[in-house]
Order: structure tokens, then sequence, then C-alpha cells
């Protein structure tokens, strides 16, 4: 959510902003907008206006009745009873003002950052850097559940009779690389300095409102049927929520969290074939991290945070690209935003694997996450998130990067502790 102020200094920029977003359907809710926050600000200098006559009046009366002027006293008592059911009567008005101005500004979507190339869709992403070298082997590679089933290591048969599709079991070997991937991601980030966490696998509504535009809670989010409790699908959304209605010390910043949850998405929409199987779907886990910071550091941490995805892809031998994201691609909070693709060889093409995202202070704004500067000053802090690692697409690069010809897949030396020593799996079919 961009800065009501800002939109009233700059409806052009602001309107200028959603085109390059394509989003020309919105264009009318700046001067909506505009038109209702100047009824919202007249109501509200009415009603100060009144209670300032009010005051004004009650400090007469003490004073009339002090002077023997009993009839003069009981007009002042009068009016501010007049003036007191006057401002009760604009209070609802106001709030209703308020309110509709804050529904229609969640609306908007944030600032975009300079340097993001526009473009209507993900076709118009640019590439920044590869990291790696893509490699196709010469000998047929397998589809993703084609290589687990080798290891008897997948069943979404059973799964998609105990909860339906988009849901599955992991097993044995295959299980236990899963859970090796998130431990060693969170190693991995804990290393890195950042403090780990396990966060609220629920939210409230106002935090999901606080996280994410209306269309992303309504294509992503699952609701708890007679609570005001939401899954959470990704564990940013909690940890950003960890901070509202917060005013936090500068000298404390940043606060850099790396998180492990349990995601629970929707997943509206047709899927093309290679989203089958594991690669979308209900219910994952995922390594997370965020950053909440001062807003002169947030293109720092902005780069630090995706990097940190590249070297850890890179550390168990998986060739990655970053993409930049294009302008009609970024949902409305986010400033800036980066893809990191992981190599497949079976596909001989790059996919998504994790998302790197700069959102500025919109997110601190609906949640009220301020910062105390040094000289007293209140500010709005800026977020940022980004993606450790989530299997099971990790799994699916994985996989597919150090499967050997004979049906094994190396463990790269990173990973071996946590997989028991072992250097390779070795396949039961």
């Amino acid at each position: 959510m961009i800065d009501i102020k800002f939109l009233r200094e700059n409806p052009d920029a602001v309107k200028e902003n959603i085109k390059k977003k394509f989003q020309d359907h919105k264009l009318g809710l700046v001067d909506e907008v505009i038109e209702l926050d100047d009824k919202r600000r007249a109501t509200q200098q009415q009603a100060d206006d009144m209670r300032s006559e009010m005051n004004k009046a009650s400090k007469q009366i003490g004073a009339l009745m002090a002077q023997g002027k009993k009839e003069e006293a009981e007009a002042a008592k009068k009016e501010v009873a007049e003036l007191k059911q006057k401002i009760k009567d604009l209070e609802p008005v106001e709030k209703e003002l308020a309110d509709k101005v804050e529904e229609i500004m969640m609306k908007i979507p944030n600032i975009i950052d300079p340097s993001v190339p526009i473009g209507p869709d993900d076709s118009c992403n640019v590439e920044i850097e590869k990291f790696g070298e893509p490699v196709v082997p010469d000998f047929e590679i397998p589809y993703h559940t084609d290589i687990m089933e080798r290891f008897n290591g997948i069943d979404m048969d059973a799964a998609g009779k105990v909860a339906g599709n988009g849901f599955y079991y992991l097993m044995g070997d295959i299980a236990r690389l899963h859970s090796a991937v998130i431990s060693y991601a969170r190693d991995f980030m804990i290393d890195r300095g950042f403090t780990y966490c396990i966060p609220p696998f629920m939210i409230r509504s106002n935090v999901v409102t606080g996280v994410m535009s209306f269309e992303e809670m309504d294509a992503m989010m699952y609701k708890i049927e007679g609570e005001d409790l939401y899954l959470i699908g990704t564990s940013e959304h909690s940890m950003i929520g960890k901070f509202i209605d917060t005013l936090n010390d500068e000298a404390n910043l940043p606060y850099t969290l790396t998180s492990y949850s349990p995601c629970f998405r929707k997943e509206k929409g047709a899927h093309g074939i290679e989203e089958r199987g594991v690669y979308r779907i209900h219910q994952f886990e995922k390594q997370e991290m965020i950053v909440v910071c001062k807003p002169e550091d947030s293109k720092k941490y902005y780069d630090i945070l995706w990097n940190n995805t590249v070297d850890l892809f890179r550390s168990l031998d998986i060739p990655v690209r970053t993409l930049e994201c294009c302008s009609g691609d970024l949902a409305d909070l986010k400033v800036k935003s980066c893809d990191v693709e992981a190599w497949s060889p079976r596909q001989k093409k790059y996919f998504e694997v994790g998302s790197c995202s700069n959102l500025g202070d919109a997110q601190a704004r609906r949640l009220k996450i301020r910062v105390k500067g040094e000289d007293g000053s209140k500010y709005f802090a800026h977020t940022l998130n980004n993606t450790v690692v989530a299997p099971p697409r990790m799994l699916i690069a994985f996989l597919e990067n150090n499967l050997r010809a004979d049906g094994s897949v190396a463990i790269p030396k990173a990973l071996q502790p946590y997989m028991g020593g072992k250097t390779e799996l070795v396949p039961t079919k």
C-alpha cells in the first residue's frame, strides 16, 4: 500500500505506474480515492472544529457559574450537548469514508523500481545471470515421479484416496532426502547469520491482508471454517506478521530470520503436463528467509537474499539462473522481484524454484511496522523475503541433475552428513 499523501501529490505518477503494470482497469481508482479522501479530511476537520468549540464552551461554563450567570451557563451546556451529538453523528461517517479509502488504497499497486523491465506477463521476464554449466547427459532422464518410484519413494495414488489430487506420500530414501535438504538449508542460513525460527502455521485475516493483495489471497489461501484463521501459503506471511503493530529501535535493525514451515496453497487454474507429479501441489515444506530493515538498506539485502539461494543450489551441484520479473509479473505489493530457476536436464530448460522480493514499505504500512530513528523520527520499515529452498521442486532439480546412467543418484558432499554419510542412492527397481 502506497502513502496516501504521495498519491494526493503525485496522481499522474501513480496512474503511470498502474499502466506499467498493465492494470488499466484500476486507473479510475486514483481519482476515486482522492475524492473520498478529500471528503474524509473535510469531515475530520469539521469534527475537529466542533471539538475545539465544545472544549471552549465547556471551559466557559465554570466561569459563568462562578459569576452567577446561570442562564448563560445553561446555554453553554446546551451548546456543548448539541456539539457532542453532532460529533457523534459525524464519527460513523468519518469511519465509513476512512474504510473506503483504505479499501481502495489496498487495490492500487505499489510503485515499482525504475530498474524493473516493462511487460505484461512472465514471458517478458529478463535473464540476469547463469550460475554453473547446464549439462544434458547422453542418457535419458525419466520424469521426476518415475525416478522416485525406482526408489519406492512416492505414492500419489494412495495420497489421492486420502486427500485428493495435489498430495503425495514420500517414503524411504526420497523422504529422507527431502528432510535432509530442509535441514541442510536451515543450517546453511544459520551459518550466514540468520536467526532460525519456527512460526505459527495459521494466521489471522488482518495479517493475511497485511502481507498480500486480495487477488493473491483468493488464489492461494485456505480458510479455517468458522474461525478467523488461514493456513499459511508460505512462512513469510507469519514471519512478517511477527512484527505487526511494533515500534522498533533503529539500532536493532536489520532483523534477518530464516524459518521452516509447511505451506498450503489452493493452486487454482489449469496446469500443463510439466506441472503434474509433485511440481504444483497443495501442500509442501519450505525454508524461507525474511529481512526487516531501514529503507536505505533494502536494495543491499535484496542482493544478499537471492545470492543465498544461488549459493545453496550451487553447493548441491545444481546449475541455476536468475530472472528479473517484469512489471506485469509483479504482485501488487512488490517493488522489485527476481526468480531463481534451476536447470532441468530432462526438459533442457530452467524452471522456477524460488522467488526473491523487495516490498518496500508496503507490508510495513499495512501492518504498522515502524522504526524509531536515533533522532526520534518514526518511519515505516522495508520488508523483503526469499525462498531458501522448497522441496519437492528442489527434489526435482536435485534428482535430475545428480542422476547417473545406472539409475543411482549422487549425493553431493555438502548433503552427505544429513543423509547418514551416504554418497549415493541406489534404486530398488
